[in-house]
């Protein structure tokens, strides 16, 4: 699915009216099937950028287009269609603690199903072997019938993110999906996540600290500081003096290598089909 925005802001629908918004003024065009990495310190308004996305925060100025079309500008059931189209994984997944694994998961192909054929999905599982082969992707097949309440954070974690390969979605929203991991799980996560999209050839979105992995996994990143882009570069044009300017103050927040010990050579030269300035 096409991004593209155009001068676009937004605010959390709770922050004060004098509060500075969280994103202001972002011009962002991301290719149907493009894999891109937004990086950043804490506040830099990476959330909020991906909730803009998944339609869940209407923007306060600017437009967002998907696909080609704005979708608050949509009737009521065209924009719920498009959502379906959507899947945003938060960092931690609303996981209700005594669902079972099976339910969890096959929460992904909701939208795309009848309010009849959602309940009976509650007490019946209807697609078994999907659940379980997204679950297998993360190694998780053994926890297919187990309780949410059960699993350790990081296998909750990663529960969320076989819902997202169990769904229909053209456009994965992902954000740090990585931080209840520890680093073999992490590079399992992400290798996945990327595999998966190609596969769907849907468009992915994803926020990370984990800027070492970002730079590894992701031809393309979008840096982000005080709710605007510092920069938008293929990995490899990324060096250790752009990440020190924007984790300025932050530096504690660079997971993995210090900046000057990235690198940089070692992220994949895939061609970026477009970036903005």
């Amino acid at each position: 699915m096409h991004i593209s925005l155009q001068h676009t802001s937004a605010r959390h629908p709770a922050a004060v009216a004098s509060a500075p918004a969280a994103m202001r003024g972002i011009t962002l065009d991301v290719a149907a099937g493009e894999h891109v990495a937004i990086i950043g310190p804490s506040g830099a308004g990476k959330t909020t950028l991906l909730h803009a996305l998944a339609c869940a925060l209407r923007p306060s100025a600017g437009s967002v287009q998907l696909g080609g079309r704005d979708p608050w500008a949509l009737p009521r059931a065209d924009l719920q269609a498009l959502r379906a189209q959507l899947f945003l994984a938060p960092q931690v997944p609303p996981l209700p603690p005594r669902q079972r694994v099976i339910t969890a998961v096959l929460a992904g192909r909701l939208p795309n199903q009848s309010l009849l054929a959602s309940l009976k999905s509650l007490f019946y599982p209807n697609d078994i072997p999907l659940a379980d082969a997204a679950l297998a992707r993360f190694d998780l097949s053994e926890k297919l019938f187990e309780r949410v309440d059960r699993l350790s954070g990081g296998e909750r974690q990663r529960v969320g993110l076989a819902r997202a390969l169990a769904s229909d979605a053209k456009l994965l929203l992902v954000d740090e999906p990585l931080s209840a991991l520890d680093p073999t799980r992490a590079v399992q996560a992400i290798t996945t996540l990327t595999q998966v999209a190609h596969e769907k050839a849907a468009t992915l979105v994803t926020s990370l600290h984990h800027v070492e992995m970002a730079l590894q996994h992701f031809p393309r990143i979008v840096g982000m500081r005080g709710g605007e882009v510092a920069f938008d570069l293929p990995a490899a044009q990324v060096t250790p003096q752009l990440l020190q300017e924007l984790y300025a103050q932050h530096l504690h927040e660079l997971t993995g290598p210090a900046p000057e010990a990235i690198d940089i050579t070692a992220a994949p030269a895939l061609p970026v089909v477009m970036h903005c300035r």
